[in-house]
């Protein structure tokens, strides 16, 4: 069996008998040779035998270990050397390309520099030619993770069960994807399980936290951050847990334990850096001490802000192509297109603008389900525009071609993906995405008969709150006073314009008059829904619901007026804000 590759393949495909008998007379000789055992694996799936096929296959993965090509782009993966990395994997792909263990590093490689649908594509064609690659399996359900696709990790992570693949990072894996879909139980469990085998790991006690957070175990999660805090002072991620639990209040010897761990050398990982700053920020803003609480603000925003690569520009460009796209004529033209369907319920605004509020307020209706912040229009709107060759920014453009099948499909589309969140049967449900004021006309065009509720609090304590939190992932515009401003002022642009060419299709909610006035604000709210009052939505901190939000402990108390204001004590350092807000202060209730 020597000769050209393509012609080796050929003689396997035509002659698998006989190219099994060849194959294991060479591999006698020669255990590591990876190729070998990868013919071996073609040829014996075509003979059916497909137990002893995936032995072979698995074979061939074990052996490129020796193979010193695959050692040498390990090293340049594990060095951070990524272009040099490409280039050993594109030519190793070249020469052997169904080498799939190479297929897996380069979906490594992909998924590292925010290719995910990339990496997907390859971590399915290397399951393709190797079914039992749990390893790889294990990576597909990180990408898709990571997309916020995560009833399809979910599955991938039961695949990976039933074959008895059950390592402590998998296992975590799927406890933070049960609770992304709602199963905090199940979630809990794992944790729990996992927990006293590594009684050390703090970033598990971290995650655990999270999840006792969400159900409303305040305490539970208090003590697991302290845990976690203990086995690793310097985590800076789990202080600003603690501090992101807003209720909590940093003693001195806490503020002393993060300075020291900022202070410290060799000095702490960038995320951790930030993660400190945000976290001291809140202590000494508790303590009264604006200066040094805004410090800490500001040098943790500045340390995200590069990151992100906001663009303010894009904003203004997407609400300008919105106000010259949803015409009167256009929307009436389109009247009624789209799914049927009136079970969604729509909360958008900025995030910190009381949404959260709102939102556990109505899950106590008897007719209306909370789920999250879920990820599906943003989603929907990133494949689509992309499909077009253009950012998502760009979107109306691309919504001005859709007829009126391709609206029906993206309506049905997102009522099949958020299934999956839907656990009572109760007949709406709740998006509360705030970011999804940016879509609210496709949402219309989508979605006809679904509701849209516009959270809106007053600008400067709006705009503040989010340059004091520190977000995951997906605010990029929070870590500058400016961009934070324009973002407010070009949302209420976009919101301006629907009231103008949609009269009374979205819903305004002024968080100060919902504070104030919360019965009348309520049945308001309740009218344009069409839902009758109930009183339990004024005991909505008696909820037992879980809450993912930042605003999660803070809902679980009767209204109050704590966080009214609060930008006052550092009003000095809002120039840029307040230059970009404009008149917004006085008029944003309007």
């Amino acid at each position: 069996m020597v000769g050209p590759a393509t012609a080796i393949d050929s003689f396997v495909r035509d002659n698998p008998a006989e190219a099994v008998t060849r194959l294991r007379t060479l591999l006698r000789n020669d255990a590591q040779n990876a190729e070998a055992w990868r013919l071996l694996g073609q040829a014996l799936r075509s003979l059916g035998e497909h137990e002893d096929a995936s032995e072979a296959e698995l074979a061939a993965i074990r052996a490129t270990a020796f193979d010193k090509e695959m050692i040498a782009i390990a090293q340049a993966m594990n060095a951070g050397d990524l272009p040099l990395a490409e280039g050993l994997l594109r030519a190793r792909l070249k020469s052997q390309p169904f080498d799939v263990a190479a297929i897996r590093l380069m979906a490594e490689l992909a998924g590292r520099i925010g290719r995910l649908r990339d990496a997907e594509v390859l971590l399915r064609r290397a399951l393709e030619l190797a079914p039992r690659f749990t390893a790889a399996r294990a990576n597909l359900a990180t990408v898709l993770y990571r997309q916020n696709r995560f009833a399809e990790a979910g599955e991938v992570l039961d695949a990976l069960a039933e074959t008895g693949h059950s390592d402590p990072a998998t296992r975590n894996l799927r406890a933070a994807t049960l609770g992304r879909i709602g199963d905090y139980d199940e979630a809990l469990r794992i944790y729990e399980d996992l927990i006293p085998a590594f009684p050390d790991h703090a970033k598990l006690l971290m995650s655990y936290g999270h999840a006792l957070k969400t159900v409303g175990r305040q305490d539970e999660s208090i003590a697991a951050y302290r845990r976690a805090i203990a086995v690793k002072p310097d985590l800076g991620e789990v202080w600003w847990s603690l501090a992101n639990l807003k209720t909590v209040r940093f003693g001195e010897v806490d503020v002393q334990a993060m300075e020291a761990a900022l202070a410290s050398e060799p000095a702490p990982a960038r995320e951790d850096r930030l993660h400190l700053h945000f976290a001291l920020g809140k202590a000494y803003g508790d303590s009264g001490e604006a200066d040094a609480s805004f410090r800490h603000y500001a040098a943790g925003n500045a340390l995200r802000k590069d990151d992100v690569g906001h663009d303010p520009g894009a904003v203004a460009q997407q609400v300008d192509a919105v106000i010259a796209t949803f015409t009167p004529e256009f929307v009436a033209e389109r009247r009624d297109w789209g799914d049927a369907s009136p079970d969604p319920i729509f909360i958008v605004g900025l995030p910190r603008a009381g949404s959260t509020l709102i939102e556990q307020i109505l899950s106590c209706h008897s007719q209306i389900e909370g789920t999250m912040e879920l990820p599906d229009i943003p989603a929907i709107v990133r494949r689509e525009t992309q499909e077009q060759g253009t950012r998502s920014h760009n979107w109306p453009a691309v919504a001005g071609g859709m007829d009126r099948a391709k609206l029906a499909s993206l309506g049905a589309e997102f009522l099949e993906r958020t299934r999956v969140q839907r656990k009572s049967g109760k007949p709406f449900f709740i998006d509360k995405l705030p970011n999804n004021w940016a879509y609210a006309g496709l949402i219309h065009l989508m979605l006809p008969n679904a509701k849209i509720i516009d959270a809106r609090r007053h600008p400067l304590d709006c705009c503040f709150s989010n340059f004091r939190q520190h977000f995951a992932m997906g605010q990029g515009f929070t870590y500058d006073l400016e961009h934070i401003g324009r973002y407010y002022a070009d949302y209420v642009r976009a919101m301006d314009h629907y009231d103008r060419v949609m009269p009374g299709r979205i819903h305004r909610v002024i968080h100060e008059e919902l504070l104030e006035h919360p019965e009348r604000v309520v049945r308001a709210i309740l009218d344009y829904l069409g839902l009758p009052f109930e009183e339990a939505c004024l005991d909505f901190h008696q909820s037992s619901r879980p809450v993912r939000t930042a605003s999660s402990e803070q809902v679980r108390r009767p209204i109050n007026r704590d966080g009214v204001d609060q930008w006052r004590a550092f009003e000095g350092w809002l120039g840029p804000l307040k230059a970009a807000l404009g008149d917004l202060p006085e008029t944003y209730a309007r």
